[in-house]
């Protein structure tokens, strides 16, 4: 697998800004966050959206401040600690205080599908993202620790949105692009997702995202 894109991290860090807005909009649509594009502008504009529920519109303000976290940390490791940190700005108005940044120790359900994940281990998940880390190609690397952090389900709730940021943390720190799935796309991707969780095979679901998800500039 090959770069789609070739910028500077100051290139990519100024497009991520560019399409911030866009990113939140897409991340919160994926995780069933029925929110349009004009009222994500307005809620991030702090003008109030009456068919919003507040619940809803506090997980539309954490994928925000989730978002500022990466790019203010852009060159931070990246460890379990920060996928931690990055769950905890994006579920903190909507998890239980004990769930908030802290990796599950209880099983969980997955919609679509009567494939269950274990319940992970703290030191294994640790020696496999080191491992993953190592994968030279940064998009390639982004993409794997995506899906990765999507099936091992390392949190009670929230894990596509924590993945979608980490994969993109991986992008902007070496010019690679952001990663973003379109809205019209949910269901093929929510489809190709329920297939890698079942056989746990990511080769077609990564290609997909390589070349449905991935934007920039060269």
């Amino acid at each position: 697998m090959k770069n789609k894109y070739n910028m500077s991290q100051e290139e990519n860090i100024f497009v991520a800004k560019r399409l911030l807005v866009d990113s939140v909009y897409k991340s919160a649509n994926l995780e069933g966050i029925a929110v349009t594009f004009a009222q994500t502008v307005d809620i991030l504009n702090d003008v109030n959206v009456d068919s919003i529920k507040p619940s809803e519109i506090g997980k539309v303000f954490c994928l925000r401040d989730a978002w500022n976290y990466i790019i203010d940390n852009i060159n931070q490791s990246l460890d379990l600690a920060f996928i931690e940190n990055v769950h905890e700005f994006i579920t903190k108005t909507e998890l239980d205080y004990r769930y908030v940044g802290t990796i599950r120790t209880d099983e969980v359900v997955i919609s679509g599908t009567s494939w269950r994940p274990e319940i992970p281990n703290p030191e294994l998940l640790h020696a496999q993202l080191m491992d993953l880390l190592k994968i030279n190609n940064c998009t390639d690397k982004a993409l794997t620790i995506m899906l990765w952090i999507m099936r091992s389900q390392i949190f009670k709730d929230g894990n596509k949105r924590v993945a979608t940021i980490i994969a993109n943390k991986i992008l902007i720190e070496n010019g690679c692009g952001i990663i973003s799935v379109p809205v019209e796309l949910d269901g093929k991707f929510k489809s190709m997702l329920v297939k890698y969780y079942e056989t746990n095979n990511m080769q077609e679901l990564k290609q997909w995202l390589y070349d449905n998800c991935i934007e920039g500039v060269n």
